[in-house]
């Protein structure tokens, strides 16, 4: 398994720079193997994002638990969350699952908002909305999602996911892509 170095996502995703989604892409020279595969690659950008921020890395991968999922729910968007503002800090009704938190929340409410979209030098607007959300993840999936596998992972088996559950949230997916035959592991752990 190696982690992909040139891709056009990595271009686009330098414009949301305030985003605290980690994303690792991947190949592996090995045929797919569901579950197998999905594992190896979480545990390869797990010890690759370790070496790589010079912090310990316990190879507990073997206790996360998986749990495979329709990509709707990994991309899907609430058409009007109910969301309330209590001392500066946005909420969204329904947004934690056993502490985990879903895509879009982590896209679009980091722990200290996105600032502002810049294009060219220019502001074009001061923070990302769903829009955003949809064009980083068209050019994370640039073959459509109908060929996507899908796995969600609990985040209690890594200190990568500490900061997360201390406060803001943590979560865990990772993604096969049949059409591209690649990976796309994507973490969230961030607190104030």
């Amino acid at each position: 398994m190696y982690k992909l170095k040139e891709d056009r996502f990595y271009e686009i995703l330098k414009i949301y720079n305030r985003i605290c989604i980690e994303y690792v892409l991947l190949k592996d020279d090995e045929p797919y193997q569901d579950e197998i595969s999905h594992r190896k690659a979480l545990s390869y950008s797990m010890s690759m994002i370790a070496r790589e921020e010079n912090m310990p890395w316990d190879e507990r991968i073997a206790e996360a638990k998986a749990k495979l999922i329709a990509v709707s729910d990994l991309l899907a968007v609430p058409e009007k969350p109910w969301k309330h503002n209590v001392h500066g800090t946005v909420l969204y009704d329904d947004v934690y699952e056993d502490g985990k938190i879903p895509y879009w929340y982590a896209f679009l409410e980091p722990p200290h908002g996105t600032g502002a979209v810049i294009e060219n030098g220019k502001v074009i607007r001061n923070e990302y909305g769903t829009e955003d959300f949809k064009i980083v993840n068209d050019a994370l999936f640039p073959e459509g999602t109908d060929s996507l596998i899908v796995y969600e992972w609990t985040t209690d088996w890594s200190e990568y996911f500490a900061d997360g559950h201390e406060w803001w949230g943590a979560a865990c997916w990772s993604v096969y892509d049949r059409n591209l035959d690649r990976y796309v592991v994507i973490l969230v752990s961030a607190t104030d």
